[in-house]
């Protein structure tokens, strides 16, 4: 165990936007997108399951659109997080995620067996997905349909349906694995449920514009630099570099991680190689 300072880092905005159908999820989506990348909507892709609803606001500018299609399975979201990536894309806005918890759900219903078991099969698949976003060397907006939500009260010995808020159609709990998400209305206003980054806790409501997008932007580049830790990791030459280098920038292991691992297996090839070119040469044996 090794106590650290703690640092902010330059970051990749991960955040979802809940709201009912007509709120305005995407529209608001590609203003965020617009002051993230400075107008520029040429590096803003949007992942499509709304028949189409990306190409009503073309208007805004010349964005990329990749319309995903039935079935909606974590694999196509996963596959389509790709395409962007390797298209050099800086904003990736996934409309929606619902549908790939639609997948999941009408999947676990098709599985024979016992119910409870039968989510093993599930949770990975899921799991692999939120991975995918979370880790992507890009900022993710994801939107999320909500539906109300109700609970049955006992009243004067009867049991009656009451409303307890709007719920997002995915996974309970998905929300928390983002840095920062919107709640917006039906009235297009929004409002946080979760702010890691501090800019609109505690703040009233507001109506989303490009200027939303630009003061995440400057919190994101407020801190130290991922990319050059990336380059760091790679200039590691044995393990305790490595180790040193993952206990220093523990707190973004979720981002980190596969580079930390890709070296530390490219350490291991390189140990294992020389170890064969002794044995070889008859230097020594083991």
């Amino acid at each position: 165990m090794e106590l650290r300072k703690s640092e902010r880092k330059n970051a990749k905005i991960k955040m979802a936007l809940q709201a009912p159908s007509g709120a305005g999820k995407t529209y608001s989506s590609l203003l965020i997108a617009k002051g993230l990348t400075n107008e520029d909507f040429s590096k803003v892709a949007v992942i499509d399951t709304e028949n189409g609803s990306a190409d009503l606001y073309a208007h805004l500018g010349e964005y990329n659109v990749l319309s995903l299609k039935p079935p909606f399975s974590p694999e196509s979201y996963i596959e389509a997080i790709d395409v962007c990536l390797n298209s050099d894309i800086e904003v990736i806005i996934i409309d929606s995620i619902s549908h790939c918890w639609d997948f999941l759900i009408e999947y676990h219903a098709s599985l024979p067996g016992n119910s409870f078991t039968n989510w093993s099969k599930i949770t990975p698949r899921q799991k692999a997905f939120v991975n995918k976003m979370l880790q992507a060397n890009t900022h993710i907006i994801a939107t999320m349909r909500t539906k109300q939500d109700y609970v049955l009260n006992q009243k004067d010995g009867k049991f009656i349906p009451e409303k307890v808020g709007l719920k997002a159609v995915q996974r309970d709990g998905v929300d928390y694995e983002f840095t920062l998400v919107f709640d917006i209305d039906i009235k297009h206003f929004a409002k946080t449920s979760k702010d890691r980054t501090g800019l609109y806790s505690d703040k009233p409501e507001f109506i989303i514009t490009s200027g939303v997008g630009k003061q995440i932007k400057e919190w994101c580049n407020s801190g130290t630099d991922l990319d050059a830790v990336k380059e760091e990791i790679q200039n590691c030459s044995t393990n305790e570099e490595l180790n040193q280098l993952y206990q220093k920038h523990i707190a973004w292991k979720e981002i980190l991680n596969s580079s930390f691992i890709e070296k530390q297996q490219e350490l291991k090839t390189k140990q294992l190689s020389n170890l064969n070119n002794f044995s070889q040469n008859g230097t020594t044996s083991s």
